[in-house]
């Protein structure tokens, strides 16, 4: 039979399913006068007789007896029987089978695995049925290695014999069980500890057993095949792992369904579905970790005809190669890419480090560590030792975000000084940017700042922009999340040769892309923004405007500019580049003190009233004023230090994580320690703050009714989250879906809205069997996976409001074709005061967003009339 042809399942085609007992009635039938043959039918008759009452097991078993019955026959002169006789002609009393192991028109257990016998094997004699437990083949080697071990405990070189003679079977690579061990322990906890020391033993075992594994294994434990900035993609849909699901392990479209139901999370579904599929119709190959990175690979590269079955044959076969239940789990946890072990990028740099400091590969020779040294060690020197090699790697990776770049650079040299010049700043490589911590109003911004110079900018709502540029011209953008742009702003491209100054080469500068009115300079919305195109944009077809405001500069004609202060960093920028208004220009900017609260209070306003979405405040200089000088210590790290977090003041227990960056802090001498004005590429540090409107006290809120909610994803796959939110109108009497909510919510609110809303419970009545009449929402961005009786009204802030094409909300009233939607939403609490009759009403809404437009022009008239008087 030809590979081509599948076995049948019981998919919900509607089409019967033929047991075993229909087959041998077939074979019984179809008996020849031939003397071979005549002993095979009274065999299968035989066993159809008895099989009444036997399980699936047993009957293959029977059937496996009679084979071998039937290849002694052959040996003893019945004559050979070829690979043709035995699987392509129906007449004779065999089951007809492709290469793969598949029975075609046979609904053959799952307690039945096709296997090549010994005998088979050695006579090149074709597959015969063998009982083979999908269990017993899991590598029990790997399943018992203890990966939560201390680091300084745990020894590769004890375990790595047994598995590389484990291995050679799979071309000496390692397997995704390994993987898979490691995954599963680390879900086990909830400790940082423990996930990082799971991690470091991971990856020292396969540093020192298998160095060409390591990158996929990196890869594949951060949930990732490629940077942010390479167009790798799996670009897979729900329905491709529902149809291999069922093909696989034999589901309905009815139990699909159920197990979805009931766990939410794709993996668990998997997991329940391979746990009951004890067995499997052929013997998997065991998957190895780079064979699963690369078949994720040439799913993102399939593309064209033909490129959807391609890929669903893809993902087929790493769901029926996944051996045991719990590397079905994390194989479609992986396809679905909601990985959930914990392991973010963070995590995995800190275990790298360790790793290289304890472990290398074979042909290596850099210096490492000596496990028995390292154990007898104080908690603080070994910290100490360790933060070093954190911050190293964590700096190469903030510089230069790629793996494919780290790995091989680690396994070749280790961890030194020497990575964080190959793993510098490369133009067209995106830097992970600076990032800002958060204040919730003014004074506490004057409070972390008391006694620092400082730029306050405004925060323009737009979208960040990294501008690189070399010697020859080529230009690339990317976003803060290091997505390239470049298609989207071909004017931005188009514009870089004009703002080049004399002497400038090459560059790294950031800046913030927003849309405004050409002619007037005006601002306009983030929305607005959003709504142009974002690929192949052509510059005759620009249709909405923008203007770079730029704010800092990081690379200049080849020389990293990270380690110099803002001040000199700003002057740079501002004194080589060409402004040209409308289309490129700098932030607008204020230089202060925590004394001039009046001006910084006036220009925050100021902000707000050309619809920006705060300031950002900058550290202008490395160095404090004169009376806070002591304040820097003298073994200050060479490295710029990771922020500590806050934690109990009299906790005495702390992560080997946390007092790594506590290393980092200067010991507290009862004032405040200096704030640097470096760039910290990828770093929340309080040497940038931002204070945004939406985080002010003063905002507005709405009262709205929770109608619907959405499958959670993530950590979050057992409950509702986000929840769809509507108000009332008053003169229809429906309710207009106006936002999705999923910021403000407790873990202990998720459970009870979980528990409230099920519609599991067939007694609840909270829960409705499909969208109320009453209920307007066009769900352009998606339906909602229950509906709520509406009962229960929601207090919840937000930023701004905005036209909306997914949302009703109010539409008619500012706009014929668009309703109003929320920017931010975020949950506050229930207002068990108000009924539904009570929410925030349509006309209310209108007149909040009329309010809004409204407030610029309001308090320009203002200024014009106070200037009048005077």
């Amino acid at each position: 039979m030809t590979p081509s042809k599948r076995r049948k399942k019981n998919d919900g085609s509607g089409q019967p399913v033929r047991s075993l007992d229909y087959f041998f009635a077939k074979q019984t039938a179809k008996a020849t006068s031939t003397q071979t043959t005549t002993n095979t039918r009274d065999g299968v008759a035989r066993v159809e007789q008895d099989t009444a009452n036997l399980t699936d097991e047993e009957l293959a078993r029977k059937l496996q007896e009679q084979w071998d019955k039937e290849d002694q026959h052959h040996g003893q002169g019945g004559g050979p029987a070829s690979s043709d006789e035995l699987y392509e002609e129906p007449k004779k009393p065999a089951v007809n089978c492709s290469s793969n192991g598949d029975i075609e028109g046979v609904k053959i257990p799952e307690s039945v695995v096709l296997a090549k016998s010994p005998k088979a094997t050695a006579s090149k004699q074709n597959n015969t049925l063998s009982l083979q437990s999908t269990a017993s083949e899991e590598d029990t080697i790997t399943a018992n290695i203890p990966f939560d071990q201390s680091p300084l405990e745990f020894d590769p070189s004890t375990y790595i014999p047994d598995l590389q003679k484990h291995w050679v079977t799979d071309g000496g690579q390692a397997t995704y069980a390994l993987l898979t061990r490691c995954f599963v322990l680390v879900n086990s906890t909830s400790s940082r500890i423990k996930i990082v020391d799971t991690l470091v033993n991971l990856l020292r075992t396969i540093i020192e057993g298998d160095p060409s594994s390591l990158l996929p294994a990196v890869w594949l434990a951060t949930n990732a095949i490629s940077p942010p900035y390479i167009d790798l993609e799996l670009g897979l849909g729900g329905s491709a792992i529902s149809k291999a699901l069922k093909k696989v392990c034999g589901l309905s479209d009815a139990g699909l369904r159920t197990l979805n139901h009931k766990y939410g999370d794709a993996g668990d579904v998997a997991f329940e579905a391979k746990k009951k599929q004890s067995f499997t119709l052929r013997k998997p190959k065991p998957l190895t970790i780079k064979s699963v990175f690369e078949s994720l690979v040439r799913i993102a590269n399939s593309k064209g005809q033909g490129s959807v079955e391609n890929k669903q044959r893809i993902v087929e076969r790493l769901v029926q190669d996944a051996r045991g239940a719990e590397e079905s789990r994390y194989v479609v946890r992986t396809l679905v890419q909601h990985l959930r072990i914990g392991a973010v990028k963070t995590t995995m740099l800190i275990a790298l480090s360790r790793a290289f400091m304890l472990s290398r590969p074979p042909s290596a020779d850099f210096e490492i560590r000596e496990q028995k040294a390292m154990a007898k060690l104080k908690k603080e020197e070994l910290a100490e030792i360790y933060s070093r090699n954190e911050e190293i790697v964590k700096a190469c990776f903030a510089r230069r975000p790629n793996y494919n770049d780290l790995i091989p650079a680690l396994l070749e040299i280790g961890v030194c000084d020497e990575l964080l010049l190959r793993c510098g700043l490369a133009l067209h490589i995106p830097l992970r940017p600076m990032l800002g911590s958060i204040t919730r109003d003014m004074g506490e911004m004057f409070t972390k700042l008391q006694g620092r110079d400082f730029a306050c900018e405004y925060k323009y709502d737009g979208q960040r922009a990294q501008v690189h540029c070399d010697e020859k011209g080529k230009v690339t953008i990317f976003s803060r999340h290091l997505e390239v742009m470049t298609d989207k702003y071909p004017d931005l491209v188009a514009l870089v040769p004009k703002i080049r100054g004399e002497g400038v080469a090459s560059f790294i500068l950031e800046g913030e892309v927003v849309a405004v009115d050409r002619e007037s300079g005006d601002l306009k919305t983030f929305q607005t923004l959003a709504n142009r195109a974002r690929k192949d944009v052509v510059i005759g077809a620009v249709t909405i405007d923008v203007c770079l405001f730029a704010f800092d500069l990081m690379y200049l004609n080849g020389e990293e500019l990270l380690d110099r202060p803002f001040r000199e960093r700003r002057s740079l920028l501002k004194s080589l580049f060409v402004e040209i208004p409308h289309h490129f220009t700098w932030v607008n900017c204020l230089d202060a003190t925590s004394a001039d609260v009046e001006a910084v209070q006036n220009f925050f306003k100021s902000a707000l009233d050309i619809k920006c979405e705060g300031i950002m405040v900058k550290v202008l200089d490395n160095l404090p004023n004169p009376d806070l000088v002591g304040e820097v210590t003298e073994d200050a790290p060479s490295l710029p230090p990771t922020p500590k977090k806050k934690k109990p003041a009299k906790s005495k227990t702390k992560s080997m994580v946390t007092s790594d960056a506590d290393k980092d802090e200067p010991k507290s001498t009862g004032r405040r320690k200096a704030l640097l004005s470096t760039y910290e590429p990828d770093k929340r540090l309080d040497s940038w703050l931002k204070v945004k409107k939406d985080y002010s006290t003063t905002s507005e809120t709405l009262d709205l009714i929770p109608i619907g909610a959405f499958h959670g994803s993530g950590r979050k796959a057992a409950w509702w989250s986000p929840i769809l939110l509507a108000i009332r109108n008053a003169e229809t009497g429906q309710l207009e879906a106006v936002t999705k909510c999923m910021s403000g919510f407790t873990d202990a609110f998720y459970k009870a809205n979980r528990a409230k809303y099920d519609p599991d419970d067939p007694d609840n009545a909270n829960t409705l069997g499909g969208k109320p009449s009453y209920v307007e929402y066009n769900g352009g961005a998606g339906w909602p996976e229950v509906w709520f009786e509406p009962q229960e009204v929601w207090e919840v802030a937000f930023a701004d409001l905005t036209l909306s094409p997914t949302y009703t909300a109010a539409i008619g009233l500012v706009s014929e074709e668009r309703g109003l939607s929320t920017r931010f939403p975020r949950f506050l609490k229930v207002r068990e005061d108000k009924g539904i009759d009570e929410a925030t009403e349509a006309a209310e809404l209108a007149t909040l967003y009329r309010k809004q437009e409204a407030k610029v022009v309001k308090e320009d008239v203002k200024e014009v009339d106070e200037m009048d008087e005077e």
